[in-house]
């Protein structure tokens, strides 16, 4: 059955063009992207390595300005943004990757705190009791207090997803989420994304070469060369997703 989603547009990208380099290095890695994407979609961008996904993403999230065009996050014009604007702007998502990106040195409930740690007027008692709730919604309750050097591939990316879902984003950013784990521990991790997102009413934009999970989307956008080649619709139909990834 067809989901049905909000009118309300969180990502707004039209003429979007992105350069790296300067002068003669100057060398052009997106080009023309045009991509609108609503409250509580959940979108997997894919295609060959070097295809511009990540660049991509880490403009939408604010990680870097985008250099020619417009790119409107939650109403915010972020292609030309000054950093003190991109940072306001990133407050607003949380973000997964493939390294899990976990401070060794901190306990899961302080790595998932984290999370909190930039939104302004949470107590210290609050985030305890939301980093603690946001581990035991993952399934990791009983590991609270546990190091990331202790816990399973599949288990710290929990712990980072609890991190990035704690703050309650409008918008979750995923780079290749499952590319360090097992068939099972990657399932498990996208379900737990998707069923949490949806819970949460926030947009997904994840990338990834892992065609396992393409089913979990609920569209497709196929990067080339910097261009937005394909943008459509799935019917969870494994030989069409089959199909759309390029490895």
């Amino acid at each position: 059955m067809e989901r049905k989603f909000s009118n309300e547009t969180v990502i707004s990208i039209k003429n979007l063009n992105h350069y790296f380099g300067k002068g003669q290095l100057r060398k052009q890695v997106l080009f023309n992207i045009n991509l609108e994407i609503k409250k509580g979609e959940i979108i997997i961008m894919t295609g060959p390595s070097g295809s511009g996904k990540t660049t991509q993403l880490t403009l939408a999230g604010g990680l870097r300005s985008a250099t020619d065009g417009s790119l409107r996050v939650l109403g915010q014009e972020l292609s030309g943004a000054s950093q003190s604007q991109l940072t306001q702007a990133r407050r607003n998502n949380g973000y997964i990757f493939q390294a899990h990106n976990l401070h060794g040195s901190l306990t899961a409930l302080q790595n998932v705190r984290m999370g909190l740690e930039i939104h302004p007027g949470i107590t210290p008692t609050e985030m305890i009791t939301r980093s603690k709730a946001m581990l035991e919604t993952v399934g990791l309750g009983q590991r609270v207090n546990y190091y990331p050097d202790d816990l399973s591939g599949g288990q710290k990316q929990r712990v980072a997803i609890a991190r990035a879902l704690v703050g309650q984003p409008k918008i979750v950013l995923a780079d290749e989420p499952t590319a360090a784990l097992d068939k099972k521990s990657g399932r498990d991790v996208v379900e737990l994304m998707q069923k949490l997102a949806r819970e949460q009413g926030c947009t997904i934009l994840l990338v990834t070469h892992d065609n396992r999970i393409l089913d979990i989307a609920d569209r497709i956008i196929n990067m080339e060369d910097g261009h937005l080649i394909s943008d459509g619709n799935v019917n969870a139909s494994s030989e069409a997703s089959h199909e759309l990834v390029q490895s």
